[in-house]
């Protein structure tokens, strides 16, 4: 689809859906603008609520409208304008994570800046909320077993594959085609004009890189400051993405070999867990849970698939390495309480057994504009391909897809690219991890090269995304160019201060007497940031 610009006045509201002139600083998509009732957030004190009414289709900017759910936390100091923050996904909220961890991640930010989140359309509090009422374990699109060519039913799978397709479409009528990136970018550039900033301050984890590069190339003369981190490769992302997922599924086996061979350097931190060849006793454990399942206190026993599961959403972070140490070395024990406790998490499971539906919103907000065949056998081939590459992560790709293949779905006026900026346009921050396992770093430095307009600072660690508690420098790097709008030097590349040692390990133990503690300390606060 050719890139959304506008021109000025009359002719931006005429061709509101298709133009591909630049944007006007401070004009908004449509003409569109809204006036925002800030009152006291109920259940988080300091921070204001409000709600936007906002089209469904930019097209028909009169027409059918989306609320949007916004928060906002005021600045301490002398305000210098908003900052607005993604956390990724897609289906990743805004409104809560804000509201939980955004007074301690964005601190020093908030002297300077209101912090603002939003629940992008089809998100969270914003209605309407996509939700396919799926069982994740038996009908998501990670549901078990995992496909290989072994345990392959090509009826039985495709059957299962258009089951779970056929709920999610039937269950959210009204805002799957409505739904794309591009108009999520769209309902931003109205709340910056809502908040009264002439022009965007943001900052956006993972999938938010791509709303922010969307935003950069539809809107290149309205933003101040961009700050992308975890980046992925935009142009990749969306239009060859079973290369962008087999990259992906890379990055998690690198992540995986990494934390194993940290564990044989430093067996202190991992209780002993496989001696000089931990690597050799994950995979004797997964072989063994797949005989025969682990019990685990408060809840079902945890099978293969569950360990490779917790595996690869533990490596997300390197805070969270300890607690992968303690599960694992509890699973080879006889005890899966930990596995079991990071596996509901990723799979969503609520305490009355229902699902968070953040799966369901990464599949179809992804599935509607990623640009993916719809041959059945390609999805096949491509599984097979991961299953003989990958050893522990080949199911984040090939097989999976097809429910990206067969979706029906097709989002109005999405974008595709280029995603390039005006000569003129500000630079944006890229910010790249050297072994980010979901967002490898290599795709950073594509972005860089996409947008033209852009700078690359790096940290050499491990874990998705770099700022909020990973790098002294980085932090203070962000901070200067988002508040000051210095750019980093090229070539500038900050190291990872985030140790694995036994004291960071011990401190994990208590948590796992209690899965709620576990998953409150521990868990969310490291991967609320989602892919």
């Amino acid at each position: 689809m050719s890139p959304y610009r506008r021109l000025a006045g009359a002719l931006c509201c005429a061709l509101a859906a298709t133009a591909t002139c630049a944007a006007t600083a401070g004009a908004t998509p449509g003409g569109v603008h809204v006036d925002l009732d800030w009152s006291d957030c109920a259940d988080a004190p300091g921070f204001q609520c409000a709600t936007a009414q906002l089209p469904r289709d930019y097209g028909k900017p009169n027409g059918a409208t989306l609320s949007i759910a916004v928060t906002r936390l005021p600045a301490r100091g002398q305000k210098e304008g908003s900052l607005f923050v993604n956390y990724g996904g897609p289906g990743g909220d805004g409104v809560a994570t804000t509201q939980a961890i955004g007074a301690s991640l964005f601190g020093a930010l908030n002297e300077h800046f209101d912090i603002v989140g939003f629940d992008p359309r089809g998100v969270g509090q914003s209605e309407p909320s996509i939700d396919c009422h799926a069982n994740q374990f038996t009908q998501g699109v990670y549901s078990q077993p995992f496909a290989t060519p072994e345990n392959l039913d090509r009826d039985a799978f495709v059957a299962k594959v258009r089951g779970y397709i056929s709920k999610c479409v039937d269950a959210n009528p009204g805002i799957l085609p409505y739904a794309s990136t591009a108009n999520v970018a769209r309902d931003m550039d109205v709340l910056r004009d809502a908040v009264g900033d002439e022009r965007l301050n943001y900052l956006g984890f993972s999938y938010g890189t791509f709303l922010g590069a969307t935003y950069a190339a539809m809107f290149p003369q309205q933003y101040r400051s961009l700050v992308l981190d975890g980046a992925l490769d935009a142009d990749q992302y969306i239009n060859r993405p079973l290369d962008s997922l087999s990259e992906q599924t890379s990055g998690f086996e690198r992540a995986i070999g990494r934390f194993m061979q940290a564990c044989a350097v430093h067996q202190d931190a991992c209780l002993g867990f496989g001696g000089d060849d931990p690597s050799a006793a994950f995979d004797i454990l997964v072989e063994q849970a797949r005989e025969h399942a682990i019990p685990a206190f408060g809840g079902p026993p945890v099978g293969g698939d569950d360990v490779l599961a917790a595996t690869v959403q533990a490596v997300y972070a390197k805070q969270l390495w300890p607690l992968l140490a303690q599960s694992l070395a509890m699973a080879a024990h006889g005890d899966g309480t930990g596995i079991r406790a990071i596996a509901d998490f990723f799979y969503g499971i609520e305490p009355r057994g229902t699902f968070d539906p953040i799966t369901d919103r990464y599949f179809t907000l992804s599935a509607d504009e990623q640009r993916y065949p719809s041959a059945i056998q390609t999805f096949l081939d491509a599984g097979a391909h991961s299953w003989g590459l990958f050893d522990h992560a080949w199911w984040n790709a090939g097989y999976v897809e097809l429910n990206w293949g067969l979706y029906p779905v097709t989002a109005r006026d999405a974008f595709d690219g280029p995603f390039n900026v005006d000569a003129d346009s500000p630079t944006i921050l890229v910010v790249g991890t050297t072994y980010d396992p979901a967002t490898p770093y290599r795709g950073a430095k594509r972005l860089v090269t996409e947008l033209g307009r852009a700078r690359l600072l790096t940290m050499r660690g491990d874990g998705h995304t770099a700022y909020g508690g990973n790098s002294p420098c980085i932090d203070d790097a962000v901070d200067a160019y988002l508040v000051d709008h210095t750019v980093p030097a090229p070539g500038t590349t900050c190291m990872q201060d985030v140790p694995f040692t036994q004291s960071s390990t011990a401190a994990t133990v208590q948590a796992l007497e209690s899965k709620h503690s576990l998953l409150g300390q521990h868990v969310k606060p490291f991967l609320r940031r989602t892919r």
